[in-house]
């Protein structure tokens, strides 16, 4: 018996691991990802300012885990009925699987924007960034962020500080372009009110309520008119893997999206079992993957058990899905909803902290845990 674990961001990892605690030794564990790295993708942005933080930041999944097999590819097409995973160095077979391949950045289709803007989905994005930023830096100019939820609110605050810190903030401009009417939209007014205070301290322009149609080398169309640029990143809206056709399948509280194929993470939009979309965001992908995990193993188990999965459908388990909070870096800044509270300054700071430990932690990355959070505290 095989179960194909295709990706390894937080909910693939987080799968995987747990598997290995809990499959019978004679089950195939194959885990699948293109980089054969588990990347801590909420730290990323600090990889603008800081790009020594980059090793500490993608670790080798061989020493993440223990007894699973590491198939380094691209998994190009997921059929569930079939129970066949296409990869780009030939077929997987599974019986069953955990897709978690996450999204790509969607561009919209807009006339040349995936031409000219870069994302934020890997670590070369973020020395991409860097380094077109550094010559905006010494010829001055305008950045433009695309996109004010909290991925573009961290590049934004990253180039900001960075501006500031190779004293070039008298000569660049760096603006945050929003479709809807304010920033961080979707969390609560407190969150919002705070991390636009947070932007303004750091001299962000923000400019919502203005939706892109396209853009050129030099500028991006609005329908307010033209904005000109010299450095635009994109960070508007995520769409779903191209193996699963460009789609993020909608599945309820199981996550399951056939027989035997469970879909998580960002690479799926997820109903709880109250019912309530949850949202796409690394504390969502690991609390999925703990119960994927367990219906992954419930499955095995009964047909092991009984025969075959048809002759014993075991009760899955159901995600219930409730926020712990919000925590955004603005720059050295930072916001953080904890309940009903906002935080902002050193207490918002030391709780981002004890977010990027508690992962690495729990991934028995304690070194890089100590190198983020000193970062997240100088």
């Amino acid at each position: 018996m095989r179960v194909a674990v295709l990706g390894a961001g937080y909910a693939g990892l987080t799968v995987a691991r747990r598997l290995e605690r809990t499959l019978p030794d004679d089950v195939e564990l194959v885990v699948v990802d293109d980089t054969g790295h588990h990347l801590v993708k909420h730290e990323l942005h600090r990889v603008i300012r800081r790009p020594w933080l980059d090793d500490d930041l993608q670790i080798p999944l061989g020493e993440l885990l223990s007894s699973a097999t590491i198939r380094e590819a691209r998994v190009e097409a997921v059929d569930p009925e079939a129970g066949v995973a296409t990869l780009s160095d030939g077929e997987l077979d599974y019986d069953y699987a955990a897709v978690c391949l996450g999204a790509d950045t969607d561009f919209y289709d807009l006339p040349g924007l995936a031409e000219h803007a870069t994302p934020l989905a890997r670590i070369e994005d973020a020395r991409t960034i860097r380094e077109r930023f550094l010559e905006v830096c010494e010829d001055g100019g305008r950045v433009i962020v695309g996109g004010a939820g909290l991925s573009g609110i961290q590049v934004a605050g990253e180039l900001a500080e960075l501006a500031a810190e190779e004293g070039a903030s008298e000569r660049v401009e760096v603006l945050l372009l929003e479709q809807l009417s304010r920033v961080a939209p979707g969390f609560p007014e407190a969150f919002r009110r705070a991390v636009r205070a947070e932007l303004g301290e750091r001299d962000v322009e923000v400019r919502t309520g203005t939706t892109v149609s396209g853009t050129t080398s030099g500028g991006v169309e609005t329908d307010d008119g033209p904005i000109p640029f010299d450095q635009l990143v994109w960070t508007g809206g995520i769409r779903g893997t191209g193996a699963l056709g460009g789609d993020r399948p909608r599945v309820r509280a199981t996550l399951r999206l056939g027989d035997g194929t469970f879909v998580l993470g960002d690479a799926a939009r997820i109903v709880d079992r109250d019912g309530t979309a949850v949202p796409a965001s690394a504390q969502a992908a690991i609390r999925e993957a703990r119960v994927a995990a367990r219906n992954l193993r419930r499955l095995v188990e009964a047909e092991r058990g009984d025969g075959g999965a048809a002759a014993f459908d075991p009760r899955l388990s159901r995600l219930a899905f409730e926020p712990l909070g919000w925590i955004v870096s603005v720059g050295d800044g930072a916001v953080a909803q904890l309940g009903p509270t906002v935080l902002r300054g050193q207490a918002a700071r030391a709780a981002k902290a004890t977010a990027g430990l508690g992962h690495l932690t729990r991934i028995g990355r304690v070194q890089e845990a100590i190198a983020v959070v000193g970062e997240e505290l100088d």
